[in-house]
């Protein structure tokens, strides 16, 4: 066996996933998964750095080192539970908690949270971190970085495939059968952080569950049009963005201070346009998809599934019926990305980020 660790916490902040893969075969194998919710002081204090509100370089500090010692502690409980001796773990790959992403600034900048220094010392296994920051300096967005897994692992040569992440933010990566022609991939736009983000302020819940919610009301045409109306929506890729840009505030913007649309028209709104947003892009830049697999938290929202399907006209699935657990994609897929740095092999995807050329990423702290 190859036994690595994959550390993932997305946009939305809702836990850190934890996985242990073997990579020793051509299929890498989920051994054993560990999904830690944040403590909501930890939580707290990165959405408001992400939100903007300002630190002091202290405090900065010390919030980097409490969410190493939190990502720590997370591995250890993902061995503990699965009776694996860190001794066998080759390495971790920690993406880190995101807190700012700027591709499009000069010079372009990114910033993940999560001490590895701390990681490596607590857990004694190598910890590789900093993974997007080499390729922004190669030219390249800094993301998504799982297309390069998502090829490895579910290009197929029969048929042209969109695997699409529905996590904050929605990113696909497109797979087509002709293998002369390269993988391409981009930041659709939002998933999840605006549906996620207006039942937390409306109704106090952290998500809306199956997409109930937004199911009890229409979308509002106006409304849609209008958010639909940005501009990133229309730019070509290779692009990016986060919850940095697509937040709270860009929402509350659009909707002006006396809405005259009730919360569940607004919800409803929110899951179109996810819907609608990811559609346009697979037409404009994946035509003649086949099949559309889904990975990341939103594959569980049956009616934004639905609604993508009825708007693709193709089959839209979750990608464990492809034998990958979509809860556990990108964990794996940093899993894989350190055995890559380990390697000493490229980990980015040019076609996808827009980097000069393919280059090994991240950062190596040894045990």
């Amino acid at each position: 066996m190859a036994l690595f660790v994959g550390v993932m916490s997305g946009t939305s902040m809702d836990a850190v996933d934890s996985a242990l893969v073997d990579l020793a075969g051509e299929t890498p194998r989920l051994l054993a998964t560990h999904d830690t919710a944040w403590p909501h002081s930890l939580r707290e204090r990165l959405q408001a750095l992400a939100a903007g509100s300002p630190l002091s370089a202290t405090d900065f500090a010390v919030l980097d080192a409490d969410v190493g010692l939190f990502f720590a502690e997370a591995i250890d409980q993902l061995l503990h539970q699965s009776g694996t001796p860190a001794t066998d773990v080759a390495a971790i790959g920690c993406h880190g908690q995101t807190v700012a992403h700027a591709p499009e600034r000069f010079p372009p900048a990114t910033l993940q949270l999560g001490d590895a220094n701390i990681i490596a010392e607590r857990t004694g296994i190598t910890t590789i971190n900093d993974f997007r920051r080499r390729d922004m300096a190669a030219g390249g967005q800094g993301a998504p970085l799982a297309p390069a897994f998502h090829e490895a692992v579910l290009r197929h040569d029969d048929e042209n495939r969109v695997v699409l992440n529905l996590g904050g933010i929605a990113n696909i990566t497109v797979l087509p059968k002709d293998r002369e022609r390269e993988a391409i991939g981009f930041d659709t736009g939002p998933a999840n952080c605006l549906m996620d983000g207006w039942i937390r302020q409306q109704q106090g819940k952290p998500f809306d569950a199956d997409g109930k919610w937004a199911a009890s009301a229409s979308p509002v045409p106006d409304l849609l049009n209008a958010l639909l109306n940005d501009p990133y929506f229309t730019l070509a890729p290779p692009k990016s963005t986060g919850t940095q840009y697509f937040s709270n505030r860009w929402l509350h913007d659009r909707l002006g201070a006396d809405s005259r649309y009730s919360g569940a028209e607004v919800q409803a709104t929110l899951l179109a346009l996810t819907s609608q947003s990811i559609s346009d892009a697979i037409r404009q830049h994946a035509s003649g998809t086949e099949r559309v697999l889904v990975c990341g938290g939103g594959a569980h929202n049956n009616v934004l599934m639905q609604r993508l399907g009825k708007t693709l006209g193709i089959p839209v699935e979750p990608t464990s019926t492809h034998g990958i657990d979509p809860e556990w994609m990108e964990a794996m897929a940093f899993a894989w990305l350190a055995q890559r740095t380990l390697a000493g092999a490229p980990g980015n995807l040019p076609s996808v980020t827009g980097a000069d050329q393919y280059r090994i990423l991240g950062a190596v702290h040894a045990a």
